[in-house]
């Protein structure tokens, strides 16, 4: 697909808010199970992938909902199977053609009428599904998306007249397990070239949804009782960048997070996807002096020898990387930082790896994710020379790992005896010593370890509560609950 500004920031409509809708509109509905029309047809959404990809997903369900659907995530009793694709990485591509040909399965046996797949592997390989896969009845890339429910209707799929009226129909469906945590997508697509990575060869060049579109949703958000928000994008400190192009004025990330904290009373921002060349001054003090966004901060960094770095085409080097940690822990003393890294790129050789093995040892960030590099058709890496086998990639990523663990361990064996305020997850049953689990403000949804809880008997799930760490383990900690906190309390 071409590299445009021109396309939307969330695909179903011809612009990132509809523009035919009263701002009064909720723009949350908040359903854990199947919702819409109980007489309208079932039509079930997998969604596969990252973060992204849920926000993606949780409005293609609400818009699904609106025009006279019944949905869900359960693909038992559906007349359709929606199965949003994710084309990252080899990993991700396999899994989203399994779980299509698993649709397919159903739908020969009868069991569905119809299998539609959509999003970012069927942007780049649409042609090639349609003549692999031809028993899927709709192919729609990210770019296509905005005929989804035309073509649902031209087949049948879809009632022609509208279930729910336009001033009642929701912007999401929240659709994860955790009603209390969720996801605020601040943009779409990316800017950068780095060799790697084929997103903005799926996804487009960046594109900032506007501020007071992303203030109304965190507010419905928080009003569905969401007490922690995730703010994602492919650059995060990239926000607002394009508009700069336009308008001196433009607001950028540091205005946004502003806007969000007066405009909203959600408890918890979190961010993540912070390249390092892209914090500045500015962003690290508003972290440190507002309590509302948490001490954590997810800063990719890939790699730590400078020649692959540069052979990744990344924006930043050693240098950069070590200056922005010390601007940060410097000014916030608890920060917790996660950074990910990719192991066995073309050219990577044993010098490069010990490279970031002691950049890791150096920094000791308290999370990382690795993972071994993965051809990408048409990036710039696939064409490179210097491809390492598997077996290679994977000893060196278990090399890395374990030092991590090391450093984790220790980290977190320093937090025994300390306190902090945890958020319930959910509640755990027929466990002899722990009877829920949580996380601190030092951990993320999915992507880092959890707080095991003892005597948090009476603790619902979305509790935010003070606990004492009493135990470490390599990821995760045990902690006892103190006290409930006042607003949860009542």
């Amino acid at each position: 697909m071409s590299r445009t500004r021109d396309l939307p920031v969330f695909p179903l409509t011809p612009d990132p808010v509809r523009p035919d809708v009263s701002p009064d509109v909720a723009p949350v509905h908040h359903e854990l199970v199947a919702a819409g029309s109980l007489d309208g047809p079932r039509i079930a959404l997998i969604t596969l992938g990252c973060d992204k990809n849920t926000v993606d997903s949780e409005r293609m369900m609400a818009v699904l909902l609106g025009h006279g659907a019944h949905v869900s995530s359960d693909v038992d009793g559906s007349d359709v199977v929606i199965v949003n694709t994710c084309g990252f990485i080899q990993e991700a591509k396999e899994q989203s053609i399994e779980t299509i040909l698993e649709a397919c399965d159903l739908k020969e046996r009868g069991q569905l009428k119809a299998v539609v797949a959509v999003g970012c592997l069927v942007e780049r390989y649409k042609r090639d599904l349609q003549e692999e896969i031809p028993e899927v009845d709709l192919f729609m890339g990210l770019t296509e998306l905005q005929g989804l429910v035309p073509e649902l209707r031209s087949r049948g799929l879809l009632p022609e007249s509208d279930a729910v009226p336009m001033m009642e129909r929701p912007l999401r469906v929240l659709s994860t397990e955790t009603p209390h945590t969720s996801y605020l997508k601040i943009s779409e697509g990316c800017d950068h070239t780095c060799a790697f990575c084929a997103i903005p060869l799926m996804r487009g060049l960046h594109r900032s949804q506007p501020v007071g579109e992303l203030v109304r949703e965190a507010a419905g958000l928080g009003a569905q009782g969401v007490k922690e928000i995730n703010i994602v994008s492919q650059d995060t400190t990239w926000y607002g960048r394009d508009a700069r192009r336009r308008d001196r004025e433009a607001p950028l990330l540091p205005e946004l997070l502003r806007a969000l904290i007066d405009g909203t009373d959600v408890p918890w921002y979190r961010l993540f996807y912070m390249y390092p060349s892209g914090i500045t001054r500015e962003m690290v003090e508003l972290i440190a002096s507002e309590a509302r966004i948490v001490p954590y901060l997810d800063m990719p960094i890939q790699h730590g020898s400078d020649r692959m770095l540069q052979l990744m085409r990344r924006p930043e080097r050693r240098g950069t990387i070590r200056e922005r940690v010390g601007w940060l822990r410097d000014a916030i003393p608890d920060l917790t930082l996660r950074t990910t890294v990719i192991v066995g790129f073309p050219g990577e050789e044993d010098d490069d790896f010990r490279e970031m093995l002691d950049l890791l040892e150096e920094i000791r960030f308290e999370r990382v994710g690795a993972f071994t590099y993965s051809i990408e058709d048409g990036t710039r890496a696939a064409d490179m020379e210097g491809h390492l086998e598997q077996a290679v990639m994977n000893e060196r990523l278990e090399e890395l790992m374990e030092l991590q663990r090391d450093i984790s361990f220790e980290k977190n064996l320093a937090l025994v005896g300390t306190r902090a305020t945890a958020l319930v997850d959910r509640r755990v049953e027929d466990d002899d010593e722990f009877v829920a689990v949580a996380r601190t403000v030092a951990q993320a949804i999915e992507v880092d370890g959890v707080t095991n809880l003892r005597g948090a008997e009476g603790i619902e799930p979305g509790s935010m509560i003070e606990v004492e760490i009493v135990d470490a383990l390599d990821y995760d900690l045990v902690a006892e609950v103190t006290k409930r906190r006042e607003e949860d309390a009542g």
